[in-house]
């Protein structure tokens, strides 16, 4: 990716520190603890949308986590994959290469290819920790975890390569995604309200 985009992290979640965010926002990580609360809410998650279909965008890209500790990763190519007309690329960018490559596969295809392509794994492992947080090892017991946010078709996604399907969280907007993102957000962080673990990274444009 050309550094005219960069992750960075968010400061805060009132209005005042949204708005040093650099602007425009095109893809929110969240890192999170995964803790005993939010497997079940996960688990209740899964069965409702199941049994109500879930109504997501062919044009959504989405690929299964089947590596542990690379969330980080996942989250980086979903957050680039659904961005594809925004950003710009290097040449020899092993990312583009591997969009490409995967364009027409299913979430299950593209994990299999992302888990023999060393390239990808190597090179973004801790890309997607651009601001203050420090990368776990690919084999370190860790209970922390990376979803994204995206703008989709005008819908705002939650991808989650442990989940087996994106979530719909309503409507967005390229202007509005950023606070619309947080608000996904403040329901994890309420659904824990003893944990601190949590880091909100906007992939957004520089403005120099």
């Amino acid at each position: 990716m050309k550094p005219s985009w960069q992750f960075g992290d968010v400061y805060g979640l009132d209005p005042e520190l949204l708005s040093l965010v650099p602007r425009p926002v095109c893809a929110v990580l969240l890192l999170f603890p995964v803790t005993e609360k939010y497997e079940a809410f996960k688990q209740e998650e899964e069965e409702r949308l199941k049994g109500q279909g879930h109504g997501v965008s062919p044009d959504v890209y989405f690929i299964k986590q089947t590596i542990g500790n690379a969330c980080g990763t996942i989250g980086l190519i979903h957050a680039v994959a659904n961005n594809q007309a925004h950003l710009q690329f290097e040449a020899d960018s092993p990312l583009k290469k591997f969009l490409d490559q995967t364009a027409k596969m299913t979430p299950e295809e593209r994990a299999t290819f992302l888990e023999k392509d060393e390239s990808i794994r190597v090179t973004h492992e801790s890309s997607a920790q651009e601001g203050q947080t420090e990368a776990p090892s690919l084999d370190e017991k860790v209970n922390l975890h990376f979803i994204a946010f995206v703008n989709v078709g005008g819908q705002l996604y939650e991808l989650d390569g442990r989940k087996p399907f994106p979530v719909v969280h309503g409507k967005t907007t390229e202007d509005t995604l950023l606070e619309d993102a947080v608000e996904v957000c403040k329901v994890f962080m309420a659904r824990d309200p003893q944990e601190v673990r949590f880091t909100i990274i906007a992939l957004s444009k520089d403005s120099f």
